[in-house]
């Protein structure tokens, strides 16, 4: 099979202009970047208001591991199908970063005959959103430290702090840092560092902004530093905000494009969602609710992440409801969690699947019994599945109740993606929806992190650090103990551990420390090892990358 850049390359693209026109939207909506991708107006959505909703999938996983488990992919072919079976359906996905792209796992935009289109200007700055948030942020970074050079009037206390400076490229040599050395000219000497672009708030806050009133108004709320005395200072206090807005007023406009057979797609936004929350744009997400009958639509990595955060921070704000979820899953990435060695993975090995069961079990008992939503789990299938090992899981999604369908996208397209297509418009007929948050907004902010700890994550409780305590007590004492909470954690085990395989049992929860995100309307709950600025590993993605004497580039995922 030819690799996801060559297929992409090799794929005809319909002009946005008949994709945009096929799902609605008139010239006057929308701004062409180039042939095959185009910015639509916020007036868009405002023009719609009153107009029904389309049907929301939306689409998560199993806990990841290095075999692999294809969400995106499985969320592009789903798209594809249903536009097989003559229905108008948009996908609605995050932006790749940088980071990734360039680090552990290269492109982010799909992959073989299940991808979005053109691949390779969305992994590579796109249509610059992710710079202009880079830009945004470091603005407010550069104006607190020449507040602090120019006499500092608010009487900012420089080892409080709390604005770091971003980039959206892994450099681990940047997680802490001095700055201000040198001459007395160079400013104010103290300690600071780096984040990725994706952890910033300001990502955060791009993603949950409805409008650029709104998006000031939250940009304004960002708590930034606190004096001497300890007052909270917030971006506003620096008269910032107006210039910060300036830089995203064109990144708050969600991106069409294009599916790999032609389907529209909006890319908009890219929240991680192991440090922060992980789902795109709401703004592009309640578009395409507008302009289609299904929206396809991922959160990051597992349910315990991404499609938590959807549900509890995203949906109850902004009045959404799910209306059905596809959990992905594959025998490479079960084997994984039933302690078989990558190097063995593609060995038949079914009581291995068995054994891996557990954690697609904890995924399933998540999205039913918590939240309370209808379930199909898409088994994700690679050249390398033993057909016995495909039997255990079928069997037992049955014996569960849950519908399954095979999925062959990758290698298929919409054609691999149909049985899933059916499953999923069949359990809609049903209805049974019963969708219901995790907690409400009077939950106090120790019971909100208790119900995920226990409930989400399966731990039997939670511990507190010293640091964790006493930022706590500042954010009830600044009362905002009444947001939601979003968890930093790790992405490859359900619980703190990334070591912890499966479905873990006999764990605590370990808060090392939280953070508000006023501006975003979450507190940020730091739970075990996690880091906001990833580092390349020994052979990066970068080494494979290539650009040709004809343009063309090589090795790009």
């Amino acid at each position: 099979m030819r690799s996801d850049i060559e297929i992409a390359q090799q794929a005809k693209m319909r002009p946005i202009t008949e994709v945009a026109t096929e799902i609605g939207l008139s010239d006057e909506e929308y701004e062409l970047y180039g042939r095959y991708k185009a910015k639509v107006s916020l007036t868009a959505l405002q023009k719609r208001g009153c107009s029904p909703d389309g049907r929301l999938i939306y689409v998560t996983a199993i806990t990841p591991t290095p075999a692999g488990e294809g969400k995106t992919c499985t969320a592009v072919g789903l798209t594809q199908a249903l536009g097989r079976l003559g229905k108008k359906a948009i996908v609605a996905l995050r932006e790749p970063s940088l980071g990734p792209t360039f680090g552990v796992k290269g492109g982010a935009a799909g992959g073989g005959y299940a991808q979005v289109l053109p691949m390779d200007e969305i992994n590579l700055h796109f249509t610059g959103d992710l710079h202009a948030v880079t830009a945004a942020h470091n603005l407010l970074a550069a104006v607190i430290d020449n507040h602090l050079y120019q006499g500092n009037a608010l009487a900012i206390d420089p080892k409080r702090v709390i604005w770091r400076r971003v980039l959206d490229i892994s450099d681990r040599q940047l997680r802490q840092i001095i700055v201000g050395l040198g001459a007395k000219s160079n400013g104010v000497v103290r300690e600071s560092g780096f984040d990725i672009t994706v952890a910033s708030e300001v990502m955060a806050i791009l993603c949950l902004a409805t409008d650029l009133e709104d998006l000031k108004q939250r940009l304004g709320s960002i708590l930034v530093a606190y004096t001497y005395g300890g007052r909270p200072i917030f971006a506003r206090d620096l008269g910032v905000v107006g210039a910060m807005a300036v830089l995203l007023k064109e990144a708050m406009k969600p991106n069409l494009v294009q599916t790999l057979e032609g389907q529209p797609a909006f890319i908009h936004g890219g929240p991680f969602a192991n440090i922060a929350h992980g789902n795109n744009s709401i703004v592009a997400t309640r578009l395409a609710l507008k302009l289609a009958d299904y929206v396809v639509t991922e959160g990051g990595f597992a349910s315990d992440l991404g499609a938590e955060k959807f549900f509890d921070l995203v949906a109850p704000q902004f009045g959404l409801k799910p209306d059905v979820v596809v959990l992905v899953a594959s025998v490479r990435a079960l084997k994984s969690h039933g302690g078989v060695a990558m190097e063995r993975i593609t060995e038949k090995d079914p009581d291995a699947v068995r054994r891996g069961l557990s954690n697609l079990a904890k995924h399933l008992s998540n999205l039913r019994t918590v939240f309370h939503l209808p379930v199909v789990v898409a088994l994700n299938k690679f050249a390398t599945d033993d057909p016995e090992e495909l039997t255990v899981v079928e069997d037992y999604c049955r014996t569960q109740g849950v519908p399954v369908a095979l999925s062959e996208v990758v290698t298929q397209g919409g054609l691999g993606g149909r049985k899933l297509a059916e499953q999923v418009l069949a359990l809609l007929e049903r209805g049974e929806n019963q969708f219901t948050p995790l907690y409400g907004k009077e939950t106090p902010i120790e019971e909100k992190i208790a119900l995920l700890a226990t409930k989400v994550y399966g731990a039997d409780g939670v511990d507190y650090t010293k640091e964790a305590r006493r930022a706590l007590t500042e954010i009830k004492a600044l009362g905002y103990e009444d947001l939601p909470v979003c968890v930093a954690k790790t992405q490859m085990s359900l619980a703190d551990d990334p070591k912890k395989k499966g479905a873990p049992k006999g764990w605590r929860l370990t808060v090392r420390d939280l953070k508000l995100a006023a501006g975003a309307g979450f507190v940020i709950v730091y739970a075990g090892n996690i880091l906001t600025m990833p580092g390349l590993p020994k052979t990066p993605a970068a080494q494979k990358v290539d650009l040709q004497s004809d343009g063309t580039i090589v090795g790009l995922f």
